[in-house]
């Protein structure tokens, strides 16, 4: 996988302007990342809540907030059962509340992260034309076992404990891909 180049990091010091490091260019300023799932109340949320422990555990410059391709629970937090799975893990993201993406958020974010291949194709049609659509990615492309890109829905499933194990897989592999932890 090539890593991505975020043109908000380039310094005007010679040593970082000249890096070929993506890894070097993250922490001279804030990485910014936005997960993406149907609603924002399931899959988003607890990716959300899963890197922002990682980015305070690891002190990364990294900032993630999370929003859904559609606005049907706009300002809901997430649901009880996402919260309940965190919960159990020790995540609390009971306080979240969901958005709909926007136009802006293609500017404002370096990377967008899709919770599967539905989310990531309704995002590209939504936003046709954009030039900043190759900062969309799905999250389970950095996962370091790649024998499941998707992160399914568990809204009607209520498989939350499985969506879980495939996000910590895709962020582990996305930490590790951008701070070159082994």
């Amino acid at each position: 996988m090539q890593k991505l180049q975020f043109s908000k990091f380039i310094s005007t010091s010679k040593s970082i302007e000249n890096a070929t490091d993506l890894s070097l260019l993250c922490f001279q300023n804030t990485m910014k990342i936005l997960m993406v799932c149907l609603g924002n109340i399931c899959r988003s949320p607890m990716a959300q809540g899963i890197l922002e422990k990682e980015i305070q555990r690891l002190q990364l410059p990294w900032s993630v907030d999370s929003a859904g391709t559609n606005g049907y629970h706009d300002g809901e937090n997430p649901d009880p059962r996402a919260v309940q799975t965190m919960s159990s893990a020790n995540w609390d993201i009971a306080s979240q509340v969901s958005r709909k993406i926007q136009r802006v958020d293609l500017e404002i974010y370096d990377l967008i992260l899709c919770m599967d291949r539905t989310v990531e194709k309704d995002l590209r049609r939504m936003f046709e034309g954009n030039s900043n659509l190759d900062k969309v990615k799905r999250i389970m492309e950095f996962a370091l076992t790649q024998n499941q890109l998707e992160v399914e829905d568990p809204y009607y499933n209520n498989r939350f404990k499985e969506a879980l194990q495939r996000i910590e897989l895709g962020i582990e592999g996305l930490v590790q891909f951008y701070t070159k932890q082994k």
